[in-house]
């Protein structure tokens, strides 16, 4: 797996070639804001038989994938390593690095709030309510908040976090405004 930076992709996006660029983000996040040249293919649905199907055998053009930070982008470019793909590039630092150096982006109205904030929430949320129950209930519920912490540990000492990975398959982060979100396969 190769990497490249954000100025790097710029400058190769700038000179006209055309490249492979996929973003694998939820369609809420992609709709917030996207790198223009970059099509949606959620990494939680990805139909790696699909996109083999549309390079028409030609699995040693490179694929440049990226994400929010990085950390998805790399899970996927495994992914495609192992089904067949001789060049995956991951972007460093993601979209979130495109938009710190100012880079151009796409951004659409979006009523949904960023995945990491529903994240931070719904987190929260289980803490208090586990803490809550426990004073006023049960002691026992103090396990809920001790297994919310618990998963935050395996999240961060592995970089998978189910709870995300169930939030982002919410209806609500799987639709732009109605309609088709994107002409591709993001929706499914």
């Amino acid at each position: 797996m190769k990497t490249i930076t954000v100025t790097e992709l710029y400058k190769l996006l700038s000179s006209g070639e055309a490249i492979d660029l996929i973003d694998v983000r939820t369609p809420a996040e992609y709709a917030a804001v996207h790198v223009a040249e970059a099509r949606l293919e959620q990494l939680d649905g990805l139909d790696y038989g699909a996109l083999i199907a549309s390079k028409k055998g030609n699995l040693s053009s490179p694929i440049y994938i990226l994400c929010h930070s990085g950390v998805r982008a790399k899970r996927a470019a495994a992914r495609f390593s192992e089904e067949g793909f001789e060049e995956t590039v991951v972007v460093e630092g993601g979209t979130q690095a495109w938009v710190d150096a100012g880079l151009p982006v796409v951004r659409e109205k979006s009523t949904v709030l960023p995945l990491d904030r529903q994240l931070q929430i719904t987190i929260g949320s289980l803490v208090v309510i586990g803490v809550l129950l426990a004073h006023f209930v049960n002691p026992h519920w103090i396990w809920l908040s001790g297994f919310v912490g618990l998963g935050l540990i395996v999240a961060g000492t592995t970089g998978v976090c189910p709870m995300r990975s169930l939030i982002a398959r919410m209806p609500w982060n799987q639709r732009r405004g109605g309609g088709n979100c994107c002409g591709g396969s993001c929706c499914s």
